[in-house]
């Protein structure tokens, strides 16, 4: 903890970020990190059945190297399409309020588990946002989704970001990033108001240590904002994210830490060419809104940014509401 206490003093905004992420990181251990391609076409990708009959009901779409693609496909289907991408390390029942939501309003509404997330496939490699952005076009493409809506929240943000920026917006009518992890994170020479990378080099090292310990600490502290005086903590919500995250690969949650703190999405956002939304709350412990939220608004050309005042960065279950409610009316213009 020396060395965290060190970094707090260097800025107020990373005395933010490390003060709110320290009980993830006071348990970890010193424990051996794991061993340290270019996603393939996907355009061959094909729905398959279920792996086994031990696999949940539900739909599979298969990638060209393999991966199974677990996705949830609800609402009538000839409505407008609302594709969204889930967190870290969460899957696609992150976004059932949203969801549920939207599907009632008459539009089609589908989410994928990110490869190595939830129900899908744990391959070793390919755990890195190209990987996830040739993943979430497989799932357009294979579904022959057109005009869609995509919305991203904060890991999924940058699958949003990078799936734009390597597959273009020709079957994309509209984009939404809620607490979206791009520009990027990182602190480094270039953006030198980033998280320092030892804050997510603690993380790997909790999640090493006592992955299950990390997976409670982090949504009963400051991802739901439940670390602040006063707040309403909600144990049904700790119980869900720790449920979720334990579905995930332990390789693949790992290696996604580098994937959504170092990976640069400054040049696919300057590559948005549709309406986007960007929706960020301004005590987001988890990614600070000024790196993020309002960075990204300035990249992307006619974008509109809403801040939700004093909102964590769980949001679309806390101000979920008011989210389906923006969602909804940014989708109707």
């Amino acid at each position: 903890m020396n060395a965290i206490a060190t970094l707090a003093r260097q800025s107020r905004r990373q005395l933010l970020v490390l003060s709110t992420l320290a009980v993830a990181i006071a348990g970890a251990v010193a424990t051996p990190a794991f061993a340290a391609d270019k996603a393939a076409s996907t355009k061959a990708a094909r729905v398959s059945a279920p792996l086994s009959s031990a696999q949940p009901a539900g739909s599979y779409i298969t990638t060209k190297d393999g991966v199974q693609l677990y996705y949830k496909d609800w609402g009538p289907k000839n409505g407008q399409p609302i594709v969204f991408s889930h967190g870290w390390p969460l899957n696609s029942d992150s976004w059932e309020a949203q969801m549920i939501f939207l599907a009632d309003q008459g539009y089609r509404v589908i989410a994928h588990d990110r490869r190595g997330h939830g129900r899908s496939s744990q391959p070793w490699d390919g755990n890195d946002m190209d990987h996830y952005a040739d993943d979430l076009a497989t799932v357009i493409e294979t579904l022959d989704l057109k005009n869609a809506v995509l919305v991203g929240f904060s890991t999924g943000g940058g699958e949003v970001a990078r799936y734009i920026g390597r597959h273009g917006t020709s079957r994309v009518a509209k984009a939404v990033l809620v607490s979206a992890v791009p520009p990027i994170m990182v602190k480094s020479d270039k953006n030198p108001g980033g998280v320092p990378k030892e804050v997510f080099d603690g993380i790997r090292a909790a999640q090493l240590a006592n992955r299950s310990q990390l997976y409670k600490d982090i949504p009963a502290g400051p991802f739901y904002g439940f670390n602040r005086p006063g707040a309403k903590v909600s144990q049904g919500l700790i119980d869900n994210w720790w449920f979720q995250g334990m579905q995930g690969g332990h390789k693949n949650t790992y290696d996604s830490i580098k994937a959504f703190s170092e990976t640069d999405f400054t040049d696919d956002l300057k590559k948005f060419d549709k309406p986007t939304l960007v929706i960020h709350g301004d005590d987001d412990q988890i990614v600070p809104i000024d790196i993020s939220g309002r960075a990204s608004a300035r990249l992307i050309k006619g974008s509109q940014l809403i801040v939700y005042a004093g909102a964590p960065h769980g949001l679309t279950d806390t101000h979920k509401d008011r989210l389906n409610a923006d969602l909804l009316a940014f989708i109707r213009q």
